[in-house]
């Protein structure tokens, strides 16, 4: 593994490093996971105090879940006193943040398998939103955010959203072409000014207005905030374009859960493309069979459907569900039969299958179409058959 996919070094750290200067990286666990706040944030400034004062440079850390271009990796180590941090809650990892502002975008079922019911997930989205000291910014669109937020007191409460009940909302949307949007930024019924973005979908129309309030909330001008969203050009694995072949656009995006795939398709079919092919790569075999109707809906979006084998993951199929159970409940879907007397997938039936994909996509396919991969596996490899 080479740490430069992954971690990008801002400019004082990397001179600092390439001069031979001391660079003190320091432990992450003393905001996550050790002292309580507000100590654990006081202990990390002293010792970044300390640290310059002995003559070495600290070094303080962003770290998301994919890869964003524009900071070339999944992490930044820069030398301010913010750290921005993608928190996730799967086995509630994230009650062990301390944040000063929490951003909560929605609230879906998902990590049904560790949850075992929406409430359960709201109610751990509940502590999330204690554990915040200052702020919390959060979807008041989202009928699940905003109940994880009753009875939460002694802290900001500012709100997001699609309407003008909210502090935060965009108003005049107007999908300009391919994957530019234009919209007004409101805050308590007043324009801020306009908001140019280009990546695709209102879904990230809301999650601008969640980075703006969020931004604005520290400090930082409407101005720079327009700037920065204007420069965004999205992150890895968040409808990336791979290239084109034969008049063919190839897109590879994340989404893995219904709501995202509704979200990421309905974005797509609005695009100019003569037709949407979406390959779907089902992940873990408890949310296919819980969500199986929830998923079956999000992919009658699109012209056609090619669905893969389902990636278990860490799960072992307990649930007797197979791709095969998902095709027939979708319109016009094609998958490719596999031996359901045999539930574990080898390694071996995974690239037959994506061969079977690949070949299926390039004798279809058309000048004009788009081919979007759709999945938190590796159905991106699907993308790069069709390069080759």
């Amino acid at each position: 593994m080479n740490l430069h996919d992954y971690l990008s070094v801002a400019p004082e750290i990397a001179e600092a490093l390439a001069a031979g200067k001391p660079v003190v990286a320091l432990e992450s666990t003393i905001l996550s996971h050790g002292m309580p706040y507000p100590e654990n944030v006081e202990f990390a400034h002293k010792v970044e105090k300390i640290v310059r004062e002995e003559g070495a440079i600290p070094a303080t850390t962003a770290i998301i879940g994919g890869k964003l271009p524009c900071i070339h990796g999944s992490g930044r180590s820069g030398s301010s006193d913010i750290m921005t941090c993608e928190a996730c809650e799967f086995v509630d990892t994230f009650l062990k943040l301390y944040p000063d502002i929490a951003v909560l975008l929605n609230i879906d079922a998902d990590h049904l398998d560790y949850f075992g019911t929406v409430e359960n997930i709201i109610k751990s989205f509940h502590k999330f939103a204690q554990l915040t000291s200052k702020a919390v910014i959060y979807n008041g669109s989202d009928a699940n955010t905003c109940k994880a937020m009753e009875g939460i007191e002694g802290k900001e409460r500012i709100t997001f959203g699609k309407t003008p009940e909210c502090d935060y909302y965009p108003a005049d949307i107007r999908h300009v072409s391919g994957l530019e949007t234009h919209f007004q930024l409101m805050h308590h019924g007043a324009s801020l000014g306009e908001i140019v973005l280009h990546v695709a979908g209102e879904h990230n129309v809301l999650n601008a207005t969640a980075a703006a309030a969020a931004a604005m909330y520290v400090g930082v001008s409407f101005e720079d905030v327009a700037k920065g969203l204007a420069e965004f050009r999205g992150a890895g694995r968040r409808f990336e374009k791979k290239g084109e072949v034969n008049g063919i656009t190839l897109v590879d995006d994340y989404a893995h859960h219904p709501t995202e795939l509704t979200a990421t398709l309905k974005a797509a079919m609005e695009m100019p493309f003569r037709k949407v092919w979406a390959v779907f790569q089902p992940f873990t075999f408890s949310r296919t069979a819980m969500l199986l109707d929830e998923f079956a809906e999000a992919l009658s979006i699109p012209d056609h459907a090619v669905l893969t084998d389902i990636m278990g993951s860490r799960e072992k199929n307990t649930y007797n569900i197979f791709t095969r159970q998902l095709g027939e409940k979708i319109p016009g879907a094609v998958w490719f039969p596999q031996d359901e007397s045999n539930p574990e997938t080898t390694d071996e039936r995974k690239y037959e299958n994506f061969d079977q994909v690949t070949q299926y996509i390039c004798d279809h396919a058309q000048p004009g179409d788009l081919v979007i991969t759709l999945g938190c596996g590796d159905v991106n490899k699907v993308n790069k058959l069709i390069l080759e």
